[in-house]
């Protein structure tokens, strides 16, 4: 478990390796911020969703603690939050979204309510259990590069060794320390397929049930369009899209291929002030002195975020 003292180990080290007090942990020089900035990052939301319900405990916890299904659009906001803060944000404000993520993880704990995979009932999870803190960051810089590639010239063997150096940063953030990550990018592809194929992923009822609210419930207003569905099924893993029970028919398949055909044309040539998400606009205003970001930009932060500026000055 990642306790308090622990975090603040990992934050020491963090500090000494950022970019800097305004530039934050990244910096405007770093593959993170180029890739992160990308909002086309969101083909994958539902992916990396999906891979961390299919670990049991994630599935309890969020089935236990969490108003995603009450509240889905304001499970998006808070997630987003948290993660552009920590790339985008100060120095200082990634430091608070750290700890403040570690203290509201310290008070999600609880019992199994049934085996599932593994994991027996009413064995003990945490939220601050390594392995599942891995396994979560994980799905977010693998989902995040197979999203990129998806729509942009993919990275370079090269550039994916850097991208995981950086990613390792990313896990100090959540109190992973070195030992607790691959040390290279093999190593993090060779964890990524063991993970696929282990018994440790097993899509129980929770997690079946919580897709299925997302991804095909009782709002339809909210529900995702067929393209973005099946485009999701098929980045899962075939075991775990048949423990989720997607189907993919020659119909959604033809669906989420055109969707994209439509997405690769149009998405490079949009202007960055539509393209690039707006906590990395909000940072690029940071670094040019401005006090706060413009309308457009807050604008985009309500969007993504949820409120009009990532950064406050003085908190």
């Amino acid at each position: 478990m990642v306790a308090e003292k622990d975090l603040e180990e990992s934050l020491d080290t963090l500090r000494a390796n950022a970019a800097g007090p305004v530039a934050g942990v990244f910096g405007p020089a770093s593959l993170t911020w180029q890739i992160d900035r990308e909002a086309v990052l969101f083909l994958g939301a539902g992916r990396a969703l999906l891979l961390q319900l299919a670990h049991p405990w994630v599935a309890a916890a969020i089935a236990g603690h969490s108003r995603t299904l009450a509240d889905p659009i304001g499970r998006f906001h808070r997630t987003f939050d948290i993660v552009f803060t920590m790339v985008f944000g100060s120095l200082d404000r990634a430091l608070l979204s750290s700890r403040q993520l570690h203290r509201r993880h310290s008070m999600i704990v609880g019992e199994m309510p049934e085996t599932v995979g593994p994991f027996a009932a009413g064995s003990r999870y945490c939220a601050n259990d390594i392995p599942a803190l891995r396994w979560v960051h994980a799905t977010l810089v693998e989902t995040a590069l197979m999203a990129h590639d998806l729509v942009l010239p993919p990275l370079s063997a090269e550039e994916r060794d850097r991208y995981w150096s950086e990613a390792r940063l990313y896990g100090a953030l959540f109190g992973l320390k070195g030992d607790d990550l691959p040390a290279d990018w093999s190593g993090f592809v060779a964890y990524t397929k063991a993970m696929a194929q282990s018994e440790t992923l097993t899509v129980g009822p929770a997690a079946r049930e919580i897709a299925a609210q997302i991804f095909s419930g009782a709002r339809p207003w909210l529900r995702p369009p067929r393209w973005y569905c099946a485009l999701t099924a098929s980045m899962l893993p075939e075991r775990l899209r048949a423990g989720f029970g997607f189907e993919l028919d020659a119909g959604a398949i033809r669906s989420a291929d055109n969707a994209l055909r439509w997405i690769r044309r149009v998405y490079p040539k949009l202007p960055g002030r539509l393209r690039y998400v707006g906590p990395y606009q909000e940072a690029q205003a940071r670094l040019r002195g401005e006090a706060q970001p413009d309308w457009m930009t807050r604008c985009l932060n309500r969007a993504w975020i949820g409120r009009p500026q990532m950064d406050v000055r003085g908190k």
